[in-house]
């Protein structure tokens, strides 16, 4: 199994999402975060005094899946998650050494 991380404008996810979703992915998670992307709009980026540095919001979606369906999950989030500018984000693919499932009887 693989997990795969991207991190994308905000105004893009919801297009990835759904594309990953009508694909069969199913074990998604979507975060907010704060990231160093250019800016698509000035209403993006701030400036934080703790990291002083310009940072935008972005969204961190992290994906498990079988390593055969990589390929396919990494395709329609780049296709989904273009903004014309260059980097839009970025992906990244990481080995998942177990996953273990958790019980609701505590066995």
């Amino acid at each position: 199994m693989k997990e795969i991380k991207a991190f994308v404008h905000r105004n893009r996810i919801a297009d990835v999402i759904h594309a990953l979703r009508d694909a069969g992915f199913g074990d998604l998670s979507v975060v907010d975060v704060l990231g160093m992307l250019r800016a698509l709009d000035p209403r993006e980026a701030r400036y934080s005094t703790e990291l002083g540095e310009r940072v935008t919001a972005e969204v961190k979606l992290e994906l498990v899946c079988e390593d055969g369906r990589v390929e396919e999950a990494v395709r329609l989030i780049r296709e989904n998650a273009r903004t014309g500018q260059h980097p839009a984000g970025w992906i990244y693919v990481y080995d998942v050494a177990a996953a273990h499932p958790i019980d609701g009887d505590g066995e």
